[in-house]
């Protein structure tokens, strides 16, 4: 990045931030589950995120002038332990700084990376030195926020706004003071990705230095819905040059909202000291920029005179001209997302006879005074812990199956919660308390069924399909033996297939899997039906708790890994495209 602020690099980057600071793709993939999911056939769907930070009202800590803010960015790690990713540039005298300094980092759906920002103000003695140098004990500490990256990118606008606090050492307590917020913006900057390139050219500039000619660089902003303008990209800085052709840009229509959303496209001169005088500027749509390179004709930027509501522009001689114009267009999971589709996290807990007696330690579903989590309770925990991020009311269907309630038959499908009339529970949590309460208020029977509770979880996504909903369902399965309704299951499967549903399934205990293996296909072999009809497509993942256990992988990156591929392959195959 260079110095902070004060020599060239530094300045530019201040301003504009062609400059992306590649991650190392923190939280990347265990090598075990990699390795496993790749015996298995997945493939997984990762995608490239570009963060960009600016913040409002933050606390003056100078006593001459306004504080410097630069933004640190963090990985939480498992044991609660920070590690940097990426230092912005210094903003010089602002309280509400817009970084130019970009951080892209790879989007795992499979994992839950959680981010901390801490934001501080730097010392007027330490402008010239490298940001990577700067010893943050050193600065004055302006406040910290932190979030997951899925409550990122699950926003409309892909834009998050928190307060940023001060408590005792960070702790987030209750007492933490309030200073200022901090939004962070996401864009996704994958190579399938509708993507514009733009070599931009501009003719006759003025002259803002009275020894030489300009240095030109161009910043090509957005405005938000609530009138933020937000910059996508720059230029490099020209040197001494009233006639610039500068380098392609990248613009992704995602950033934008479409072809036909203005862009503010503005020509400053480069001054080191940051303050960077403006040349002219024009206000034109990917539409209109197109229009100009097919005419190859020019527009003309113009400098504002007045301020107020008669504002009025002065129209300069420089032109601005699109020398080069190409785009391609392919929708991400990540689009889906940004366009208000929701993946709703179901439960199915197996409460057959074989698990053992719940009151004994040697039982799957025993429940430990210590509070360690029994295997069932793990699975619910690592998969509803990604899952709940992508539910905006995390009212989660949850249903037991295998069990004989209090004087009544065996059930293979029953509330959870103990309701004859509804199946949903608060968030995880209420996941949790309705398994331990059905514990005690069921016996365990048999045989072990699926068809009941897939054919549950299929009427609520044919329900939800029939009222133009925009979700899509995931089906959670934790079972210890194997079923005895194979045919039933897979003619359930088979129906269930052409609807928005995935279905995964963890193996707990010792058991024979084989049989679970044939319901899910991943080696190309559809389930058929009774009636010879075969399933449009694969929507089951099983996997063995034991399988990714002994490492200590997550069983969510083994399980998790394929859905956003079919939630694509659902909304593809019925032409479904992402729209308002």
């Amino acid at each position: 990045m260079g110095n902070c602020c004060s020599d060239v690099a530094g300045g530019q980057t201040a301003v504009g931030g062609t400059g992306v600071n590649q991650g190392n793709q923190p939280n990347a993939p265990n090598e075990a589950v990699d390795a496993f999911l790749k015996s298995r056939g997945y493939q997984g769907l990762y995608s490239q995120i570009e963060l960009s930070l600016s913040a409002t009202s933050l606390r003056d800590r100078d006593v001459l002038s306004k504080s410097d803010p630069m933004a640190v960015l963090y990985s939480k790690e498992k044991d609660g332990s920070l590690k940097e990713l990426t230092r912005t540039e210094v903003v010089l005298n602002s309280l509400n700084p817009k970084w130019i300094t970009k951080y892209t980092m790879a989007y795992y759906f499979e994992t839950v990376q959680n981010l901390v920002f801490r934001v501080y103000d730097i010392d007027t003695q330490f402008h010239n030195q490298d940001v990577k140098m700067l010893k943050l004990e050193e600065q004055d500490f302006l406040g910290e926020g932190s979030c997951t990256l899925a409550q990122i990118v699950t926003k409309s606008d892909r834009s998050l706004t928190m307060d940023l606090v001060c408590g005792e050492q960070f702790s987030g307590q209750a007492h933490a003071r309030k200073f200022g917020k901090l939004t962070i913006f996401a864009e996704e900057s994958i190579s399938s990705k509708t993507t514009v390139e733009l070599k931009l050219r501009c003719s006759e500039l003025e002259s803002k230095d009275l020894f030489s000619k300009s240095d030109p660089f161009l910043v090509v902003s957005k405005t938000t819905e609530s009138g933020i303008v937000v910059p996508i990209c720059k230029t490099e800085v020209m040197k001494n040059d009233h006639s610039p052709t500068w380098k392609p840009v990248f613009l992704k229509i995602q950033q934008i909202g479409s072809k036909e959303n203005p862009l503010i496209i503005e020509c400053y001169d480069f001054n080191s000291n940051g303050k960077h005088s403006l040349i002219g500027k024009i206000q034109k749509s990917l539409l209109d920029l197109e229009k100009l390179h097919s005419a190859g004709t020019g527009a003309n930027l113009f400098i504002p005179t007045a301020m107020g509501p008669k504002q009025e522009n002065k129209v300069l001689k420089s032109q601005l001209f699109v020398e080069s114009y190409s785009e391609k267009i392919q929708y991400t999971f990540l689009d889906y997302l940004a366009f208000g589709y929701e993946l709703n996290f179901m439960v199915a807990i197996d409460f057959t006879a074989s698990n053992g007696n719940p009151r004994l330690p040697d039982s799957l579903h025993y429940i430990d005074p210590s509070g360690r989590p029994n295997a069932y309770q793990r699975a619910i925990l690592d998969v509803g812990e990604v899952l709940q991020f992508y539910d905006s009311d995390k009212r989660f269907p949850a249903w037991g199956f295998g069990a004989r309630p209090i004087d009544g038959p065996v059930s293979h499908c029953f509330n959870l919660n103990g309701s004859s009339t509804y199946c949903e529970v608060e968030g995880i949590q209420g996941i949790m308390m309705a398994y331990i309460s059905a514990l005690h208020n069921v016996s365990l029977a048999g045989p072990t069924l699926f068809g009941p509770v897939i054919t549950s979880a299929a009427h609520i996504a044919s329900q939800s399909l029939t009222n133009n909903e925009r979700k899509y369902f995931v089906l959670l399965i934790i079972t210890d033996g194997v079923i005895t309704d194979l045919q039933e299951t897979k003619d359930a499967l088979v129906q269930a297939a052409d609807l928005p549903l995935s279905i995964l399934i963890v193996g707990v205990g010792g058991a024979d899997f084989k049989e679970m293996e044939i319901l899910d296909a991943d080696k190309g072999e559809r389930l058929e039906s009774t009636t010879g009809r075969v399933a449009v497509r694969d929507i089951v993942q099983f996997v063995p708790l034991r399988d990714v256990q002994n490492g200590d992988v997550s069983v969510v990156q083994s399980l998790l890994a394929e859905l956003p591929s079919q939630l694509l392959e659902y909304m593809r195959s019925r032409k479904i495209q992402p729209t308002l």
